[in-house]
């Protein structure tokens, strides 16, 4: 029998209305919703009711996220999903080390708050996006990102797809030489030039607040974005320097993959992680939990494998 990885969706898979199917349908997930609405009053709103321009504002986008991917955390939590392992893309990793039991519901969405203002902070400072890139080596694209002052390899995905960040008027070139090259680069719904340099000192003050708070081992194994490894030494720096660092989650996939985990569920909006494991690891089986209809599915497939 193989194992199950539960993974946390990253910043541009939300949408307006995220999470209130599960809101409606199942109290673990209610419990979340509400408990979190506590903290930051009008979240829920957000993500029921929000504007797709709200939530794109990093500063709403990431403590939204986390409450759905907690809320459908718990769903699958209370369906019998027994994760051997978990791991987050970028916001996501705040979900897993959450979920994780490192640190509680409430301190993990402080984390989230504090951690999307200091990201919001440092892109308005710059006209900044990012761009995936596919059909092109991990290779190709750091070459062509090295002939840009202010362009950089950012998140590698899985094989053929590396999200790139930068300053905007740079990437318009930098998109053209990936066409020219064989590539496409597509934008993606952000507005910043997360996990570059640019985040130098978000980085820097979240490192700051994480002294802040107690976080104990994992119950559950947890994967680092700046390592692609399971956590191991100053889970605050890996944190924190995941901020500016590349995301490894193709390393992840395939460190997972070989560790027996053979059924991944993306618990967020979306499926673009259920995209980027398939890709990875093509006999994988991979399932989402977004609503009440991807839930059962993911129970079913999960709970009977």
């Amino acid at each position: 029998m193989g194992k199950v990885a539960i993974v946390f969706s990253g910043q541009g898979a939300q949408y307006p209305g995220m999470g209130k199917e599960l809101y409606d349908s199942c109290p673990e997930s209610r419990r979340v919703f509400n408990a979190l609405d506590e903290i930051r009053p009008g979240t829920k709103e957000q993500c029921f009711s929000g504007t797709p321009e709200e939530l794109m504002k990093t500063v709403n986008t990431q403590p939204c996220m986390f409450a759905m991917e907690l809320a459908a955390a718990e769903a699958l939590r209370s369906g019998g999903v027994e994760p051997a392992a978990v791991a987050g893309f970028s916001l996501g990793e705040i979900a897993a080390l959450t979920f994780s039991g490192a640190v509680a519901l409430e301190d993990g969405f402080r984390l989230v708050i504090r951690r999307g203002e200091l990201m919001q902070r440092e892109s308005e400072k710059a006209d900044c996006a990012m761009a995936a890139v596919v059909k092109l080596t991990d290779e190709k694209v750091e070459e062509l990102c090295s002939a840009y002052q202010n362009v950089y390899p950012v998140n590698y995905n899985c094989p053929g797809q590396v999200t790139v960040s930068g300053l905007a008027r740079e990437l318009a070139d930098f998109s053209k030489d990936v066409k020219a090259a064989g590539g496409r680069a597509l934008p993606l719904k952000v507005k910043g030039a997360f996990h570059s340099p640019f985040m130098a000192k978000a980085a820097e003050d979240f490192r700051g607040v994480l002294e802040g708070v107690d976080i104990k081992a994992p119950q559950i194994p947890l994967y680092s974005d700046y390592t692609g490894m399971p956590y191991d030494g100053d889970m605050r720096e890996l944190l924190s320097k995941q901020i500016e660092n590349p995301v490894r989650w193709q390393r992840i996939v395939e460190h997972m993959g070989g560790s027996g985990i053979d059924t991944f569920i993306e618990a967020g909006p979306g499926k673009t992680l259920c995209g980027l494991v398939s890709k990875t690891l093509p006999s994988a089986r991979v399932f989402r939990c977004e609503d009440a209809a991807s839930l059962r599915e993911a129970l079913e497939g999960a709970v009977i494998c």
